[in-house]
């Protein structure tokens, strides 16, 4: 379908209040191919409840991700104004910002506005290419904010190159709202030819609100970061939770595999701390079973941590807040040289891989070999004395790249090689690799779901992915009669796919599933008498 030109959104328009500066409409974005091109028989975008655009801000896109409350009072109004402007000022400073200020401030001062980025963006893309959604408008709001606030030099000079904008609620409340409209996939960074990294510039963005205002998705922070610390886990689970479900996950893969299965707890000097991300042991508990089953068959000295966080590999630090961040990839630092372990092994999860096997570079005072969960798997696939049988991966497999491992880590053949020789037909998604599209849920969306926030999630951010999906498989029957299945090594992207595939009913009407890379192997070992993978259950 035709793509209508869209109202250009000016910096005046971003601060002066008004109704919503955009609106998805689902007659403009992308085409999806049969069963799934009839717009009148998808779920309808949800509409806010009576009385939320009285309490929460709404005004950027007629959706809620942060849900901000409308200051009561102009003090009130006047003091946060004051708060992010604070916030500015910190984020430039190399005391407050030493881990990103260097990369920050060269796309600050570098971008040639050349817009070569725009179209590697699916958000804007699926929305009908809103104006707001380019990976270079919430840049620019803040690059100008930044030459008008904390640059100095010549004003009139500034105002040529830079436009002007004031600070004002209006404008830092839609902002706010923007920098959760973009997944920090990063693959506008990628495609600069100057390196401009719009992504960073976002990140940065939601620290000023988070760091200096208090104000972040509940999600990630309250329910999050927060509860992860004093609780143990970000999904709730406290340690003798975590433990009685993990006994039932072993006595569930025993009876399914015909091998004994037995989860370690706190072994001293093992050469593996694997660290999952929590929402496996409930969501997914194949995952952590399958794991468990792997490495006692492979011979490997492993270890789970029933220590506060140490079964708990997610940091949504790493989205919004670089102080949470340090508190969580410390503790999980702690833990390993407690347990005296000869590495960490990230399990199936992406921003778990970014958080503990980069970021957590910049603020470890002494480290800890850190192993991606996908090297290790091709080692004991390739290198180990077990047997596998590919013929029991005899279906339509194709993979996804979370976006932290493969663009942001560069890991992107291991988990291609183990799939090449288990899975007789695996085929690739067009793009792939460093140059994937993001699930949608990246940037902790996945866990985001008040107000309509699953909507834009599913039909805005998500669509692309799942276009990417349906047409990786295009050769073969489209029924759900052949089973097809998507393997998807990152917990918060599995919950994304999960999400995408209920909204549009694609397992029902295509026959698609999702899992991880480990229950390939597993389901292929000649150690198991029949296979792992049961689809009625998946």
């Amino acid at each position: 379908m035709a793509i209508k030109t869209k109202k250009r959104v000016t910096m005046k328009d971003f601060s002066t209040p008004s109704e919503s500066l955009a609106e998805f409409d689902p007659e403009e974005t992308i085409d999806l191919p049969a069963p799934y091109d009839k717009i009148e028989e998808l779920p309808g975008y949800k509409q806010m409840k009576e009385g939320t655009r009285d309490r929460l801000e709404a005004s950027l896109d007629d959706t809620i991700a942060v849900g901000i409350p409308k200051p009561e009072s102009k003090e009130e109004e006047e003091k946060l104004v004051e708060a992010f402007l604070r916030g500015l000022h910190n984020l430039f400073s190399k005391e407050n910002n030493w881990t990103f200020l260097q990369p920050l401030t060269l796309s600050m001062e570098h971008c040639a506005r050349c817009q070569t980025c725009v179209d590697d963006c699916p958000i804007y893309e699926a929305s009908g290419k809103e104006e707001i959604y380019r990976p270079t408008f919430r840049a620019e709001v803040l690059r100008r904010l930044y030459y008008k606030y904390e640059k100095g030099g010549n004003k009139l000079f500034k105002k040529f190159q830079q436009g002007d904008i004031d600070a004002n609620w209006t404008m830092i409340s839609r902002l706010l709202e923007l920098s959760y409209r973009c997944t920090l996939c990063r693959r506008c960074a990628q495609s600069c030819p100057i390196g401009v990294d719009n992504g960073l510039i976002t990140h940065e963005l939601r620290k000023i609100f988070s760091m200096e205002m208090g104000l972040a998705p509940k999600e990630l922070h309250e329910k999050g970061t927060v509860q992860q610390l004093e609780v143990g886990s970000s999904t709730g689970m406290n340690k003798v939770a975590v433990m009685d479900n993990v006994e039932f996950i072993d006595e569930d893969m025993t009876d399914r595999s015909g091998i004994k299965v037995e989860t370690k707890w706190d072994v001293e000097g093992a050469d593996v701390l694997l660290i999952h991300n929590a929402g496996e042991f409930l969501a997914w508990p194949e995952n952590p079973g399958c794991f468990a089953l792997l490495l006692d068959a492979a011979g490997i000295s492993w270890t789970l941590s029933s220590d506060l966080v140490g079964y708990d590999g997610v940091n949504y630090g790493l989205f919004y807040d670089d102080a949470q961040l340090a508190r969580v990839a410390m503790k999980h630092l702690d833990i390993a040289k407690k347990l005296k372990v000869k590495k960490i092994v990230m399990g199936e999860c992406g921003h778990e891989h970014k958080a503990l096997g980069v970021i957590a570079d910049r603020i470890f005072s002494g480290s800890i070999p850190r192993e991606s969960a996908m090297t290790l798997m091709e080692d004991i696939v390739f290198n180990s004395n077990l047997e596998f049988d590919p013929e029991r991966n005899d279906f339509p497999v194709t993979l996804h790249d979370p976006c932290n491992m493969a663009r942001s880590m560069g890991i992107v053949e291991p988990q291609r090689r183990v799939l090449r020789k288990l899975a007789p037909q695996f085929r690739e998604m067009t793009p792939h690799g460093v140059r994937n599209y993001c699930c949608g849920g990246g940037s902790g969306f996945a866990i985001m779901s008040g107000n309509n926030f699953t909507d834009w999630r599913v039909q805005v951010s998500g669509r692309k992915k799942f276009k990417q999906i349906l047409d990786a498989f295009s050769d073969v029957d489209p029924g759900p009669e052949t089973k097809k299945y998507v393997c998807a090594p990152c917990s918060n992207c599995k919950g994304q796919i999960r999400d995408l595939f209920e909204y549009y009913g694609a397992t029902e009407k295509s026959g698609l599933y999702y899992g991880g890379l480990v229950e390939l192997i597993v389901n292929s070992m000649k150690l198991l008498k029949e296979p792992f993978i049961d689809w009625e259950m998946m």
